[in-house]
């Protein structure tokens, strides 16, 4: 494994980073950590293979590896692994969509694996990497919920349909899904469908912009509710949308929360940018970050896209926005819904029925919603500094890091030659990002090298040095990527 500021990067991700509270327990048992070398070895081949070549005969070894995993009691090992394959079938599927997404996914599920594996082969006593088999749980007593936002879902599979998030006055989010066939048609129906819990009947819409009192609740462990016997639901009054979503609301990239927890803060419009939107951040008197409204969804059956363009067209416009960090590009939010800033008099004047919010899915942005006799300027010139974001040079990473995954080691090794490696190196060092440098260029030299013993033949493969060096790059790529965005988001 890389030493170094690599290995501290490894083990503060891993560990949870400084806020970490696991407790050191028993140790891992022989056959814990035959199980996890196991899987560590499959997970390996399927790395250097690459997704495009990880067929058939690759994942049945990871399931076999998992199974033994799950015989060992190894429950988030074998979990990771299962993921690894499902991520895998659906990148390598040739009628999928969302393949950038899945690709994203895989490389997610794999670091995930790896590094679980690699800290239980070396007989970690931290029981978090053991894991336990995930249950429903059933509240003590009522829930309190208020409706915060719809989003609309569309997935691999001609899935469709809709999520309405929910929040309690402890900050921690749920969820109620319709999600089935129909691809983006059924997801802009479900918007309005009804939604039933138990006996309860109600629509998306109206739990959006109100509330739920849920008595013997069943919740999932994504922080869904269930419509499990025993459980009540009634309407009840939501509550300001100010007030239900913080303007600083910290992203979570790591997946650490109780429920996908979507991110809040307040900006102003600097410009349009195609179908995407400049905005500063407002963290005060000052100007903050640039940072980038990008649609959720593209698709013409979803009005994301034409209300962000309504929105690019009125610079200096302040507005509260509501969306899910693009784990792509920590500096591009995907908001999901926008409402006014209390006190600013450029904002927005949404309609009484709206309860002080605009979900961008559903709700189509008009004249009559912006500051009654506004004439919105020309749109500036955009600078250098607002195109081009603080974690460009960080996307650089996490190319390589996903073409690693997808095209496997051979790919990893020929980022079109040396000259532009170098390149790549230098300017990660220039953007400040000097352990990143090193890494870049450690996984290209790794993947490119292939031992040969004394008479010039192939020596036996260091597979493993390979996937130690892709676990530590992709590590601290997403270590990097969570402070860059807490600091962005989280003021």
């Amino acid at each position: 494994m890389p030493t170094g500021r690599a290995a501290r990067a490894v083990r503060a991700v891993s560990n949870g980073g400084p806020a970490s509270t696991a407790v050191p327990g028993r140790r891992p048992s022989a056959a814990q950590v035959r199980a996890a070398g196991g899987l560590w070895a499959a997970a390996s081949a399927i790395l250097a293979a690459g997704a495009v070549a990880a067929g058939a005969v690759p994942q049945a070894e990871l399931l076999r590896a998992a199974h033994t995993a799950r015989l060992a009691g190894l429950h988030r090992a074998e979990g990771a692994a299962l993921a690894v394959v499902r991520h895998l079938r659906a990148t390598r599927d040739p009628q999928g969509a969302h393949r950038a997404h899945r690709a994203d996914e895989l490389v997610t599920s794999l670091r995930e694996l790896l590094l679980v594996t690699h800290r239980l082969k070396a007989a970690d006593p931290d029981p978090e990497l053991i894991g336990g088999v995930p249950h429903n749980h059933r509240a003590d007593g009522p829930l309190r919920l208020y409706g915060v936002c719809r989003e609309p879902v569309v997935g691999p599979g001609g899935a469709g349909g809709v999520v309405t998030h929910l929040v309690d006055d402890a900050g921690r989010w749920y969820t109620l899904r319709d999600v089935g066939p129909g691809g983006p048609a059924r997801a802009r129906r479900a918007g309005t469908a009804h939604v039933a819990v138990r006996s309860f009947l109600s629509d998306h819409e109206r739990l959006s912009r109100g509330g739920l009192v849920v008595t013997g609740g069943v919740v999932a462990p994504d922080g869904r509710l269930l419509a499990e016997r025993g459980v009540r639901a009634t309407f009840a009054a939501g509550r300001p949308w100010a007030d239900a979503v913080p303007a600083t609301a910290a992203p979570d990239l790591l997946g650490s929360g109780h429920a996908p927890a979507l991110t809040g803060c307040d900006v102003r419009i600097v410009a349009a940018d195609g179908d995407e939107v400049l905005v500063h951040v407002l963290t005060g008197d000052a100007p903050g970050p640039t940072v980038r409204l990008a649609p959720a969804h593209r698709h013409p059956a979803l009005a994301h896209t034409a209300n962000l363009r309504r929105l690019g067209a009125c610079p200096g416009l302040e507005v509260r926005v509501l969306g899910r960090v693009d784990p792509r590009r920590v500096t591009t939010l995907r908001p999901l819904a926008v409402g006014p800033v209390h006190g600013a008099t450029t904002t927005l004047r949404l309609p009484q029925e709206w309860q002080e919010r605009a979900d961008l899915g559903y709700d189509l942005l008009a004249d009559a919603h912006f500051p009654a006799g506004a004439h919105c300027p020309p749109p500036p010139r955009v600078t250098a500094a607002d195109a081009c974001p603080v974690d460009s040079p960080l996307r650089r990473i996490r190319d390589l890091v996903e073409l690693a995954v997808t095209g496997g080691r051979r790919a990893a090794a020929e980022p079109a030659g040396d000259g532009d490696r170098a390149g790549h190196v230098a300017a990660l060092r220039r953007g400040g990002f000097a352990t990143g440098a090193d890494l870049f260029g450690a996984l290209g030299a790794v993947a490119a090298r292939r031992p040969r013993d004394a008479f010039g033949r192939p020596a036996r493969d260091d597979q493993d040095q390979y996937a130690a060096q892709w676990l530590a790059t992709a590590v601290y790529l997403t270590g990097t990527e969570a402070a860059l965005a807490r600091g962005l988001w989280h003021r």
